[in-house]
């Protein structure tokens, strides 16, 4: 199989209601782009029939692929499985619960050259009003923390080029803060407005103890690698051996 130009990662956790017409809208929004491309699912041990038709879409179109977790390790974990897996130049993340629309993948890949990353902001959140007013409040206590300014960094439609892998630190709550990471080594992050929609099918995984509290406390990780990374520039080099580090 020709080596894939663009990879979309997924994790999904009993999503069976969306699998195929996210698979679907992700083959029509990237095949007139006329470049090879692979649909990464990550099933984080889900226990509906998620599987089964995980199988059958890859049976049917062997672009559609799927790796399995033995259990529910939780997002951070399953997002960081799929990369490991992507084979793209040009890698694409979104959530697998259709509140953001496959269709909108070219808003974020038309920025990518004069940016490395483009990261989705939902604009107008279609979600219960709890998790709108929770959600603008985790965002301007982060951008605080982290001393940074990203209006929706928990979004979770992402383009970015594969050379961005080398910034993402694996640890569990990683896909809060990953145009944070991003722009700590110096890559160039835009936001890109996105619609959103109502969830149609299944419920959401997220509540207040698990995104809220468990955020704040990652937080104020990121801040401190943040406060405390290396970085420099050289001035002069009078020459290096080709197998130095």
């Amino acid at each position: 199989m020709e080596a894939p130009h663009y990879s979309a990662v997924i994790p999904v956790f009993n999503e069976q209601g969306n699998i195929e017409p996210l698979a679907r809208g992700i083959k029509e929004a990237l095949e007139p782009r006329g470049l090879p491309f692979e649909i990464i699912f990550v099933d984080d041990g889900s226990h509906d029939g998620t599987l089964e038709i995980l199988r059958k879409l890859h049976m049917e179109d062997p672009r559609v692929r799927y790796i399995r977790l033995d259990t529910n390790c939780g997002q951070s974990t399953a997002l960081w499985a799929g990369l490991k897996e992507a084979r793209g130049r040009v890698i694409i993340t979104m959530d697998g619960d259709l509140q953001n629309d496959p269709h909108d993948i070219p808003l974020l890949l038309d920025k990518i050259g004069p940016f490395d990353v483009a990261t989705g902001w939902r604009k107008e959140r279609k979600d219960p009003w709890l998790k709108r007013v929770s959600t603008k409040i985790a965002n301007w206590v982060r951008d605080f923390v982290t001393m940074e300014q990203i209006r929706d960094t928990a979004c979770g439609f992402k383009a970015f080029k594969r050379e961005c892998l080398e910034a993402i630190i694996p640890f569990d709550g990683l896909h809060r803060f990953l145009p944070t990471l991003f722009r700590m080594r110096g890559f160039r992050v835009c936001e890109v407005p996105v619609p959103h929609y109502p969830r149609r099918y299944g419920r959401s995984k997220y509540n207040i103890r698990n995104r809220l509290l468990r955020g704040i406390m990652d937080m104020w990780g990121v801040r401190w690698l943040k406060k405390r990374r290396i970085s420099y520039e050289l001035e002069e080099r009078s020459g290096c051996h080709e197998d130095s580090l």
